[in-house]
C-alpha cells in the first residue's frame, strides 16, 4: 500500500490538512488500512521534502494546509499509469508457516491447514455481509457516493483474495494426502552378515567343507531403521465433504 500516492490523490481535489487527509483516506477505504495523524504528517513532510506538495496557507480553523504541485501530480499519474509490480511478491505468512510445516516433527501440517480454513472463510463472510451494505449505500445514493463505491471495490478484492486463499488451501491439502499416498517408503537397510564363531577344523560342529555355523551367542544385528517420510499427514477421511 503507498500511502505516499493515496495523500497525493486526495491533494488532488484540493488542499486538505493532515486529520482530513486521514479521515477520507480510511474513508475510501473502509478503514482497511488504517493510519495515524503522526504516519500523516510524516508522508507530507517528505512529499514537501521532494516538491511534490507545498503548504498553502490555514483553513478557518487554523489548520495548515497541504496543496499538490505540479511535480506532485505528475507523480500520481505515474503511479496511476504503471502497473504494481508483482515479480517481487510481499512475504505471505501463511505460504512461509505452510513451507515450514512440511516435514515438521512436532506438528500435523493438515491441522494448521485447516485452522486456517476456518479462519479464512469467516472473514469471507464478514466481508460479504460489508459487500452487502456498501452495495445498499451505492445504490441510495447521496454525497458519500463516490467513497462508498470505493470501499465497495475495496471490499470485493478482499472477498476475491479470501475466495483464492481457501482454494489454495484445499489444494495445499489434496496435494500432501496424495504425496503421502503415493510415495514409496523408504526400504531399509540390508542388515550386516553375522560375524563366523570359528573355522571347521577349530569347532567340532563344523561342516566336512570347512564353514562355520555362528555362535547362538552371537545375536544377529539389528535392521536399520527406516529413513522418515518427509510429509508428515495422514489421509483425510472421504466422509468430510468439501469444505
Amino acid at each position: 500500500m503507498s500511502i505516499r500516492h493515496g495523500l497525493l490523490a486526495l491533494l488532488e481535489r484540493g488542499p486538505r490538512y493532515g486529520s482530513q487527509l486521514r479521515t477520507e483516506f480510511e474513508s475510501r477505504t473502509g478503514s482497511t488500512w488504517p493510519l495515524n495523524v503522526g504516519q500523516v504528517y510524516t508522508t507530507l513532510n517528505r512529499l514537501e521534502r521532494d516538491g511534490m506538495v507545498a503548504q498553502g496557507g490555514q483553513d478557518e480553523a487554523g489548520h495548515a494546509l497541504y496543496a499538490i504541485t505540479d511535480a506532485g501530480l505528475a507523480e500520481l499519474r505515474t503511479w496511476f499509469e504503471k502497473p504494481v509490480d508483482r515479480t517481487s511478491p510481499a512475504r505471505d505468512e501463511l505460504a512461509i508457516k505452510l513451507a515450514m510445516a512440511v516435514g515438521a516433527p512436532c506438528v500435523d501440517i493438515r491441522d494448521v491447514i485447516q485452522s486456517q480454513r476456518r479462519h479464512t472463510v469467516k472473514a469471507m463472510q464478514d466481508y460479504t455481509r460489508l459487500k452487502a451494505q456498501a452495495l445498499v449505500a451505492v445504490e441510495s445514493g447521496g454525497a458519500r457516493e463516490r467513497d462508498d463505491v470505493a470501499w465497495l471495490l475495496v471490499l470485493e478484492q478482499l472477498i476475491f483474495q479470501t475466495e483464492a486463499e481457501a482454494r489454495w488451501l484445499d489444494h495445499c491439502e489434496a496435494r500432501l494426502i496424495r504425496l503421502s499416498t503415493t510415495m514409496p517408503p523408504a526400504s531399509p537397510s540390508a542388515p550386516a552378515p553375522a560375524p563366523a564363531s570359528g573355522s571347521a577344523s577349530g569347532s567340532p560342529s563344523g561342516s566336512a567343507s570347512g564353514s562355520a555355523s555362528p555362535s547362538a551367542a552371537d545375536p544377529a544385528p539389528a535392521p536399520a531403521p527406516a529413513a522418515p517420510n518427509p510429509i508428515t499427514t495422514t489421509p483425510a477421511s472421504t466422509s468430510g465433504g468439501a469444505r
